[in-house]
């Protein structure tokens, strides 16, 4: 008898399945890009996942990510997402961190164990500091750069850090990390489609407000932000299927 996953089992095989069901994922940012790996890894059958996020459904998200309808406006995410994965679901286990990454934070969030993490955050000083962490602690990953102003789905592509062009984010990303001697061989998800003369206001190097982020409102599409989500965890599953 068909049950949830006998269509994955089929392609995979009985193996990589136990595999999957036997694996923890952490997926850090539970909007656009996040919200389409986490969806993605509950269809998988990837066995405990743990959400972070401390942000709310706001109705400007609903034109990008998964989590975001009229039913769940001002809901925490996280938890509107681990309400999604149950339904998919019962069986998956569900962890949530309603919490800001950043330097007084980052302990408790990776003090767990987890088979691979997706670093899904949108602002510059969090995801820095949560790269920083990962490489030292050894935890693999994947990243996803900025998908704002991005248009050529074609454009989209894995690639180590140290190789990314015409990305914003990235590009910043870099800079920083250059600057803590952090080595940038790590898998990100990216586009190489050229925005500059989309970008009116580029992000700048500078101290964050008083929640770590300093973020300029940009334009942004479903199909982008979606496959950017769905790259970050097929990623993470053929990793799985791979070192588990």
């Amino acid at each position: 008898m068909e049950d949830r996953l006998s269509r994955t089992r089929l392609l995979l095989g009985d193996e990589a399945m136990e595999k999957l069901a036997r694996s923890t994922v952490m997926v850090v940012g539970c909007g656009a890009v996040g919200g389409f790996a986490i969806e993605a890894l509950a269809r998988s059958g990837v066995g405990k996942l743990i959400l972070v996020d401390f942000d709310v459904v706001k109705e400007s998200n609903i034109n990008r990510q998964i989590f975001a309808l009229h039913s769940t406006l001002y809901q925490e995410k996280a938890v509107v997402a681990r309400n999604r994965i149950r339904d998919i679901s019962p069986d998956i286990k569900v962890e949530i961190l309603p919490v800001l990454v950043n330097a007084d934070t980052i302990d408790e969030v990776l003090d767990r164990r987890v088979d691979f993490v997706i670093d899904a955050i949108d602002t510059l000083n969090p995801k820095t500091i949560l790269i920083e962490q990962l490489m030292a602690r050894g935890i693999p990953f994947i990243s996803s750069m900025g998908a704002a102003l991005k248009t050529d789905a074609s454009k989209i592509a894995i690639v180590p850090m140290k190789k990314t062009i015409h990305c914003p984010l990235a590009f910043f990303v870099r800079k920083r990390l250059r600057k803590r001697g952090v080595d940038l061989t790590f898998p990100v998800v990216y586009s190489c489609e050229d925005v500059s003369q989309k970008l009116h206001l580029e992000m700048p190097d500078a101290p964050e407000n008083e929640t770590g982020r300093v973020r300029h409102n940009m334009g942004s599409l479903p199909t982008i932000t979606g496959i950017f989500g769905l790259l970050c965890a097929n990623y993470t599953i053929e990793y799985l299927r791979e070192h588990k």
